[in-house]
């Protein structure tokens, strides 16, 4: 297996990302500022402005605007990429639906954070898990190295002649974007050769090959059609995720799948995770296997499309799985991970288990304890002859 050889560097999560974006060196780079996102495209517009890339850097006036124009970028033929935040990302909403159902290959960084309000600037993922339903993949990371190994993964993914959907992959905000970790890079060349070289499909300025870009798709036209393209799309994506992770494997010797179980084999008890705090939860599984519990986690990264029967063969065998959101789901009975691990265990038999819990919002801090106790409430239901209440809980909640 050919690794790479160079020196492991001391970076923020968005100095990572910035550098894979230099390596990539896209067509076009369309961006607005927003915290705290603002270094990746400060980064890169610096590259840009050295020299060092050859990219097209397009400031605009917002991130409605930005989307936009990363969507006229895209459907003219070029490779194309973004990055948001929070309020950045809810501006592009529509325009989001939009990148999707035109199928252009897009590949954003979003850097979670909150959405107002109150005003809150701090980490949880209420942002893109709003955003689960536009139409995009997307891949969480948990850390510095998965942020940059992500970013020049969602290439070749948002690319493949299988898929051609747009690609978001996120981490968590000043958790992962401000904090200092290490990072192991490819060369440049090593990620040119991995990308390949962009071929467009229909680009609107092949003129020898005229195109309609954005047609009224009306009562008798396709438009029931063009969705459900969309979501074989999404289906086939599974298969190609899996596929670009193993080959990335190869140059990197870092191995990635679509989720990232930890201590599973013989858990009774398990906790499915998002991002940064799956960390803090090894620590928590460590400490409760020294003590003779036999505990397990799982920690997701493809979230769009949801890989329902990869959950159901991991988790089968799991008395009882707790998923701990870090963003609600108003109105629902639990977060958007809660929900989606639940609908993948139902046919399960026996069926474990799911407890939903909410914690981090706004940034709140979640310590190994919080988890332990999370796990507590697993193992009083695993041994419990009645089936426990699927209440939300939430973690480290202020209360009178």
């Amino acid at each position: 297996m050919a690794t790479t050889d160079t020196e492991i560097l001391a970076v923020t999560g968005n100095e990572a990302v910035a550098e894979a974006m230099g390596q990539i060196d896209p067509d076009v780079v369309c961006a607005y500022p927003i915290t705290p996102q603002t270094e990746v495209v400060q980064l890169y517009a610096q590259m840009v402005a050295d020299g060092k890339v050859s990219s097209e850097f397009v400031t605009v006036e917002s991130e409605h605007s930005a989307m936009s124009a990363v969507i006229g970028s895209a459907a003219g033929g070029a490779r194309t990429m973004t990055a948001t935040s929070s309020q950045g990302f809810a501006l592009m909403w529509e325009v989001l639906f939009i990148a999707a159902s035109y199928r252009l290959p897009i590949v954003m960084t979003t850097v979670n954070r909150a959405l107002s309000g109150p005003i809150n600037i701090h980490c949880d993922h209420s942002d893109t898990m709003g955003g689960r339903d536009t139409g995009w993949i997307q891949l969480y990371g948990e850390n510095h190295q998965e942020a940059y190994d992500n970013c020049i993964q969602a290439v070749r993914i948002a690319e493949h002649m299988d898929v051609r959907t747009p690609t978001m992959q996120m981490y968590d905000g000043y958790v992962i974007s401000g904090a200092i970790g290490p990072l192991q890079m490819l060369t440049k060349e090593q990620v040119q050769a991995f990308i390949g070289p962009y071929h467009a499909t229909n680009p609107m300025l092949d003129t020898k090959n005229p195109v309609t870009v954005g047609p009224f798709d009306g009562l008798h036209g396709w438009y029931f059609e063009h969705k459900v393209s969309q979501n074989r799309a999404m289906d086939r994506a599974l298969t190609v995720i899996q596929d670009v992770a193993d080959e990335y494997a190869e140059i990197s010797g870092r191995q990635y799948g679509l989720l990232d179980p930890y201590c599973l084999d013989d858990a009774e008890v398990a906790i499915v995770v998002v991002g940064s705090t799956a960390g803090t939860t090894r620590v928590a599984v460590d400490k409760l296997r020294a003590q003779g519990v036999k505990a397990g986690m799982v920690r997701v990264r493809a979230f769009r499309p949801f890989p329902h029967e990869a959950y159901a063969k991991a988790l089968e065998h799991v008395k009882v799985v707790g998923v701990m959101d870090r963003a609600d789901s108003f109105g629902a009975q639990g977060g958007p991970v809660f929900l989606e691990v639940r609908a993948a265990l139902y046919d399960s038999d026996p069926r474990p288990q799911i407890l939903p819990f909410i914690y981090g919002l706004g940034g709140r801090d979640i310590f190994p304890d919080n988890i332990e106790q999370a796990f507590a409430v697993l193992q009083k239901a695993a041994q419990s002859k009645k089936r426990t209440s699927t209440e939300r809980r939430y973690l480290n909640l202020r209360e009178d």
